[in-house]
């Protein structure tokens, strides 16, 4: 089932969101959901906040981006209770950013290159390990919105102050996309 996408301004994505285990109700089939949603939206992350449910659930396709990254070929992951553990400052790349909760907006952001991750797989199997490069920056991402933060909130000065209108503009729902959302009430 496709999922409606909650838009900026909805208060599940300023949440920290909460952990999960076992007995969540009907979590293969929201793991399920949120996979159709993801590629109905053509995006290639999305976690759990912006289908609204504040829990500490991100599924990741990069496979969609394997024509340019042939390493991502059939690379599909969802990550229960991920976190990030450690940030490797020691390399940083700029990059440009977009969400699915924020139809048209794209700014460059800074992010580490390599960040550790815990979390556990669909079976519960625990796993630590670093990750590096895109999938990093991805991982960075998503685990924002776990945290309740958009990638916007990583804009410095000027930039910060640019975005702020196309920001207002989706508060008042004015924007347009490809997929089912759902808007904040002012």
């Amino acid at each position: 089932m496709i999922l409606p996408i909650y838009t900026y301004g909805q208060p599940v994505l300023r949440q920290v969101a909460e952990d999960i285990d076992e007995t969540y109700p009907e979590l293969p089939q929201l793991i399920q959901n949120m996979w159709d949603t993801l590629a109905r939206s053509e995006g290639i992350g999305l976690a759990a906040p912006q289908v609204g449910l504040s829990i500490r659930l991100i599924v990741i396709d990069l496979d969609v981006l394997s024509d340019d990254m042939p390493q991502y070929k059939g690379f599909r992951q969802a990550y229960i209770n991920p976190y990030i553990e450690e940030y490797d400052d020691t390399e940083t790349d700029v990059s440009e950013e977009g969400c699915l909760s924020l139809p048209g907006v794209h700014e460059k952001v800074r992010r580490p290159t390599r960040v550790r991750l815990t979390w556990l797989d669909e079976q519960f199997q625990e796993h630590d390990e670093w990750i590096d490069g895109y999938l990093a920056r991805v991982v960075q991402h998503e685990v924002d919105h776990l945290d309740g933060e958009v990638f916007t909130d990583h804009l410095k000065g000027l930039r910060r102050q640019m975005v702020k209108g196309q920001l207002n503009d989706l508060l008042k729902g004015r924007f347009s996309c490809s997929y089912k959302v759902k808007l904040k009430r002012i």
